[in-house]
């Protein structure tokens, strides 16, 4: 499973590693090296897994956990530290973190508690199958599309576009984000690509393309689905 990854770490060395460890296995990383400055990637962002170095200049891993637990982050959090005596473990775990990981560790080990956690955090995830919004009825399990009773088709990409925006739950999903999800092994694809395919979508579903009720800009950000 392909996910962002918000990866905050001081350390250089380490943080380049870990990055491109990430990376090879398909994932999509943004790096920080400081605790503000991850906070403002959480803010700004919309990822699935934060891996937080506990040490951090400014503002530790503890305090940017509990910082986005408070903002409202529901995704994974996984903590890297030097530090491997229980109570800071407990204070790791009680501030918000999914789980804990005392360096030094094996990559794989790190690989394998990512993609734990992802299984986690997706299973709970509800996924929409079937909707009606406007005068529009979806069903992507059978994979049929109509609207005012007339059957339309979408492109695979389109639908899923479409039903990525529609599980987002009116959260803002980015560009960069869909590209990672839709395209995960095609690096050369651009955010133009997801505009392009965005146009033909509204084309398709609102009754006028360019002035869309359902599938929202969100200028700078990305899109969100409003039903």
């Amino acid at each position: 499973m392909n996910a962002r990854i918000l990866l905050v770490e001081d350390e250089p060395g380490i943080l380049q590693i870990l990055s491109d460890l990430l990376c090879a296995e398909g994932h999509t990383v943004e790096a920080a090296a400081d605790g503000h400055a991850g906070m403002r990637k959480v803010a700004g962002g919309n990822f699935d897994v934060l891996i937080l170095d506990v040490m951090l200049p400014g503002m530790s891993g503890f305090e940017v956990c509990e910082s986005a637990r408070r903002e409202g982050y529901e995704g994974g959090i996984i903590m890297l530290t030097a530090l491997g005596r229980v109570p800071d473990r407990v204070k790791g775990l009680r501030t918000g973190a999914d789980d804990y990981l005392v360096k030094p560790f094996d990559p794989d080990e790190l690989l394998a508690r990512v993609d734990a956690l992802l299984r986690r955090t997706h299973k709970d995830e509800m996924t929409v199958t079937e909707i009606g919004f406007g005068n529009v009825i979806v069903d992507f399990s059978r994979a049929t599309f109509s609207k005012n009773g007339i059957s339309f088709g979408l492109a695979s990409k389109e639908s899923k576009i479409l039903q990525l925006l529609i599980n987002g739950q009116g959260k803002v999903i980015s560009r960069d984000d869909i590209l990672a999800r839709i395209w995960p092994d095609q690096p050369f694809i651009t955010p133009r690509t997801v505009d392009v395919h965005v146009a033909w979508l509204r084309q398709k579903i609102e009754d006028k393309a360019e002035s869309p009720r359902h599938i929202l800009t969100v200028r700078g950000e990305g899109y969100r689905f409003a039903k």
